[in-house]
């Protein structure tokens, strides 16, 4: 039963917020809510405000402090505009981007009123485009900030809200351009929360500018930068949008590059909020692949598919394999990293080659390989675009920056653009991608990686699994040996604490004697999500080179679903 003052409290402050949204869409729903005395909804709208982190503002849309809405948004551009009158920054440049998804075009406009309200000058892009446009944006202009409306690859029913710096903090130079990090996410976090009354924000009726197309010409210019003078630009791609807003902006990339014109996924190129064909927007998702698939056995020829996320920060690849059901592959995030800086390495770059702790460690065989520096950071690209002298970082879940000195952020156009070179150079040789990864695991050994993702409705449920995993650790996994455990909540290897698990594997163990090669290694990382409800499970499997490819990919996926299991069984997802 409701206590009778809870319920009081509740209603009274569901009112408040009412009596000051500024939207009419989520004014009625939150009034038909109240008329109905639906308790439980409202606890669920005002159970907080919506945590503004690292990644910024994520979250579902919807009436109230805990939701994706106008009100949460002019509070969220005042905390920034505070924050950079802390730092001295009162009147700079702050360039905001967008994507298409509901309601990012009035989250755009809101910001910028609130930014010119504040005494700061506002660029807002010209309509919706990829995140990497915003971000090459913020160095191109000179801003000090640079705000994009966007929610990447979640369900059609969020959005969010992501900020990124143009000076470096909190350490001097380093992360121009770059998303934010601690302190700064506590610092906007606290004038966030000083906001009181939401007529207390100033907002401007107008005073800030639309950019027009020169950004995003300056933008494919410098894309197009990446591939080398002269290569070969032959190789014929199938691209997919996913219902984002990659479309114009990779065909404008690949004709200024000289590639062929790449076939569409009719169904997906235009920007649709609702993403219609997929249940979940993200190339990773079991399905959404399906149309592209589809469309490339349509057209005979074709040597990839490649494929962006909504906003375009992420690249997607595939391969025909005849003996894919499909007729084609998904290669992994990790297979795309490591083609992507073999090819690089064979142009001869140099400079420092970076990962996150969950991506391959293959990318750190073939830096030592190549002679050139490598490091491993924290998971997610604020992290990667921060090592100093980064050529190339990238990291497993399809994100990469092949162009930090442009773009300071992953950045799925100029994957594209890059992968497609290889392809082309690869195809002048007789040769396939897949037949690059064929030789890396000959030279190098296999590196196979996985994910178990588990995602959850009961949030208590990630901790849960945390705190099994930290109190009966496993000592074996698909019958090798847990050589060490690292608590990665606790300072290692000059990392941050973050909470994560990583589990070494070696030798197999006497009971599992004989169920894989001599010599095989592995890897688990185990973390939450930072931006969904999941618990996230990074299986890696090493398997010594020498070994006939075919013979060790069969080993390695028998070890990477045993892997599964007993990680799955120990985590009790």
């Amino acid at each position: 039963m409701v206590d009778k003052d809870d319920a009081k409290d509740l209603i009274d402050r569901a009112r408040r917020w009412l009596a000051e949204d500024p939207d009419p869409d989520t004014r009625a729903e939150l009034a038909a809510l109240l008329d109905a005395e639906d308790l439980d909804a409202l606890r669920d709208r005002f159970a907080g405000l919506l945590r503004f982190g690292t990644a910024g503002l994520r979250g579902e849309l919807g009436a109230g402090p805990s939701r994706m809405n106008r009100a949460v948004v002019i509070r969220a551009a005042a905390g920034l505009a505070a924050f950079l009158r802390e730092h001295g920054k009162g009147d700079g440049l702050v360039v905001v981007g967008y994507d298409a998804r509901h309601k990012s075009a009035d989250f755009a406009r809101d910001t910028a009123a609130v930014l010119t309200g504040a005494g700061l000058r506002a660029a807002v892009l010209p309509r919706p485009l990829p995140t990497p446009v915003l971000a090459f944006a913020i160095g191109y202009l000179g801003a000090v900030a640079g705000v994009e409306v966007t929610a990447s690859h979640n369900p059609p029913r969020d959005n969010g809200y992501k900020v990124y710096l143009g000076f470096g903090y909190p350490e001097p130079g380093e992360g121009a351009g770059s998303q934010i990090v601690a302190p700064a996410d506590a610092e906007i976090a606290a004038g966030i929360e000083a906001v009181d009354a939401l007529a207390e924000v100033p907002r401007a009726e107008d005073g800030w500018t639309v950019l027009g197309d020169e950004v995003l010409e300056a933008y494919v210019e410098r894309a197009v930068s990446v591939l080398a003078p002269g290569s070969p630009r032959t190789a014929r791609v199938v691209h997919t949008a996913l219902h984002g807003v990659g479309t114009e902006t990779v065909t404008a990339a690949f004709a200024r590059a000289g590639f062929p014109a790449p076939v569409p996924v009719a169904e997906q190129a235009a920007p649709d909020p609702d993403f219609p064909t997929v249940a979940f927007p993200n190339p990773e998702e079991p399905g959404a692949m399906d149309l592209a698939f589809a469309t490339a056995r349509a057209h005979e020829g074709t040597d990839l598919i490649v494929a962006n996320d909504p906003d375009a920060d992420r690249c997607a690849v595939a391969v025909p394999d005849a003996s894919a059901d499909a007729g084609w592959r998904m290669l992994t995030g990790d297979e795309v990293g490591a083609l992507l800086a073999t090819h690089l390495l064979r142009r001869g770059e140099r400079g420092v080659f970076a990962e996150s702790i969950v991506s391959s460690t293959l990318l750190g065989t073939l830096a030592r390989a190549a002679g050139v520096p490598h490091a491993e950071t924290l998971t997610g690209f604020k992290w990667i675009s921060r090592v100093p002298g980064l050529r190339y970082g990238y990291e497993e879940a399809l994100g990469y920056c092949v162009d930090p000195e442009g773009v300071r952020d992953k950045d799925g156009i100029t994957a594209a653009l890059l992968v497609t070179e290889f392809a082309s150079v690869l195809k002048e040789e007789g040769r396939t991608l897949s037949d690059a990864l064929d030789d890396l695991a000959r030279e190098h050994g296999l590196h196979a990686t996985a994910q178990l993702s588990a995602r959850v409705a009961d949030l208590s449920l990630i901790p849960a699994a945390m705190d099994r995993l930290r109190q009966s650790p496993p000592v074996r996994l698909a019958g090798l040996t847990v050589t060490s455990a690292d608590d990665l909540s606790l300072p290692k290897d000059g990392l941050p604490p973050t909470d994560g698990l990583r589990y070494t594997l070696g030798t197999p163990s006497p009971e599992g004697a004989g169920s894989s090669p001599e010599g095989v290694r592995g890897r688990v990382v185990v973390r939450p999500s930072g931006t969904e409800p999941k618990l996230k499970c990074y299986l890696e499997i090493v398997l010594p080179a020498g070994l006939p490819v075919p013979e060790a990919r069969e080993r390695a996926t028998a070890l990477l679903a045993g892997l599964k299991r007993d990680v799955g069984a120990a985590a009790g997802v």
